[in-house]
């Protein structure tokens, strides 16, 4: 009944075509089509799942954020990348200057003498520093490094314009780049020129450097909780993986997709070490000679490649809101039609006063849009076409996880607001989510090196303290010390590795 009787061509045999069921397969056939050819924008992108390593350059690559440079070892910038770098920038700094921290600027070179007058801190930098030998023509008569970081001219500096406490204290922060020279690069990880802000403050006494080493600390696990919604372990570094020179370093450590650790930002205690090897003395309250006690502190471009492989997925970047370029891109639905465009511009003029809003008019079609913005990270995306426009509203669709909401254009700027809080918590509690499951406890040397071999992430493990355990970890387990966490735990009462009494509970694991 309803079908349609044809000749096959074959004799003796016939056709019969039901109309619904043709229907129904040509529209089935459209879908696919439409789906492959979404598929194909993003076919570069390797799986996640399939190759990290490769996945991610796919995605730093096709997003646009950097590109190799003819500079061996170092990025060009692009809009995308630098955009993003731009808005970690002035979240930050806005809020070091919240803290009383004034920003300067010091020259990229430092002339040998300088940096040998710390010891322990050109032995930590020895193999990375590049050095300056000519000027133009001539051999200059003292080699000049370029920074690999600026301790020693902050030094030199203050030795000359401390004098009393009443300079004190000194808290300053530098935008600038430094140059490693890293053997292996990778973009945003680990390259030879790359751009941070390095903090330098000189005090009084230990307890006001001591307590300022700890606020900054703080001021990034905030900042990368909060805006970058990347979960982080608030801790100190073993003597083994502290700064060169430091008396201390405290670290905020965050696992990544592959549940490798990234060290995303970091705060040193020098105590009195710098200002006695560079001679700064400043008269006390007492009206004695004193040393002052230094602390320094860094966020690098690293912390982009965190934001990659935390929450990117295998359609390309998740940004969260906070430090997205934009926030909001308007897609205008069949904008060939009569008012669509017209109301997609209305859209944009009104929303730009509150968000980061573009809209892309091109002739590029939807499935193109949507995978090249998906690719780029953008949060949210607001679609409004003909039927929208006749009921007042419009199709926000978030990136993280592609849910609908269709929203009344009257209340629109609230709904934004909410749905990019829901981005970002979203993100984070799925990032959180991750690295719960992905975190182990160990109890025993072989339960160690079992899980260090089958099951990528963090692992909780007792420590004594000697240089000897944590070597040995490395060198058997593959592991090394993240971070003694704050917050302790008390797993067991002996040391993994030696079973002498334990000091502290230490986060270990494979990292960037």
């Amino acid at each position: 009944r309803g079908c349609r009787e044809q000749q096959s061509g074959i004799k003796g045999v016939k056709i019969l075509f039901d109309h619904n069921i043709i229907y129904k397969i040509k529209n089935e056939e459209k879908e696919n089509l439409s789906m492959a050819k979404e598929k194909k924008f993003v076919q570069a992108i390797t799986s996640r799942d399939e190759d990290f390593a490769q996945w991610y350059t796919d995605v730093v690559r096709e997003a646009k954020l950097c590109d190799y440079s003819s500079v061996k070892g170092c990025l060009n910038y692009l809009p995308n990348g630098y955009a993003i770098w731009e808005k970690i920038q002035a979240d930050l700094d806005k809020r070091f200057k919240e803290t009383g921290v004034e920003n300067v600027y010091l020259p990229m070179l430092i002339p040998e003498n300088l940096l040998q007058k710390e010891s322990d801190h050109i032995e930590g930098f020895a193999p990375e520093v590049a050095w300056v030998t000519k000027g133009g023509l001539e051999t200059l008569q003292e080699p000049m490094c370029i920074r690999p970081t600026s301790e020693t001219l902050f030094c030199d500096l203050w030795a000359r314009i401390v004098q009393s406490y009443r300079d004190l204290p000194k808290v300053w922060n530098q935008w600038c780049s430094v140059l490693r020279w890293e053997k292996t690069t990778r973009p945003f990880l680990r390259s030879r020129e790359f751009l941070w802000q390095e903090g330098h403050t000189a005090h009084a006494t230990a307890e006001e450097a001591e307590a300022r080493t700890i606020q900054m600390l703080n001021v990034y696990a905030d900042f990368c909780e909060n805006q970058l919604a990347i979960p982080v372990i608030k801790g100190r570094k073993t003597d083994k993986e502290k700064f060169s020179g430091a008396e201390a370093t405290y670290t905020i450590e965050a696992m990544m997709h592959d549940g490798k650790a990234l060290q995303s930002g970091t705060s040193h205690y020098f105590g009195d070490g710098f200002a006695k090897a560079f001679d700064i003395t400043f008269q006390d309250r007492d009206n004695k000679p004193s040393h002052p006690f230094q602390t320094s502190w860094g966020m690098s471009t690293r912390i982009i490649g965190g934001i990659i492989m935390t929450h990117g997925d295998n359609n390309g970047l998740v940004l969260p809101p906070a430090i997205a370029p934009i926030q909001v891109m308007i897609l205008p639905i069949a904008q060939h039609k009569e008012g669509v465009l017209d109301k997609a511009y209305e859209l944009r003029d009104r929303l730009k006063r509150t968000f980061r809003v573009k809209i892309d008019d091109s002739e590029q079609s939807p499935g193109w849009k949507f995978a090249q913005y998906e690719m780029k990270g953008v949060p949210l995306r607001l679609e409004i076409g003909p039927k929208d426009i006749e009921k007042n509203q419009c199709v926000l669709v978030r990136r993280h996880d592609r849910e609908k909401i269709f929203v009344s254009l009257e209340h629109l700027e609230e709904a934004i607001a909410e749905q990019l809080e829901a981005v970002r918590k979203g993100i984070y509690e799925k990032a959180l989510n991750r690295r719960q499951e992905m975190t182990f406890t160990a109890s025993t040397f072989d339960e160690m090196k079992d899980i260090a071999e089958h099951k990528p992430g963090f692992i909780k493990a007792m420590w004594c303290g000697d240089l000897a355990c944590e070597e040995k970890i490395k060198e058997e387990a593959g592991l090394s010390s993240r971070c003694i966490p704050f917050e302790q735990e008390q797993i067991a009462d002996t040391c993994v590795c030696c079973g002498k009494p334990a000091k502290s509970m230490v986060y270990w694991g494979k990292s960037y």
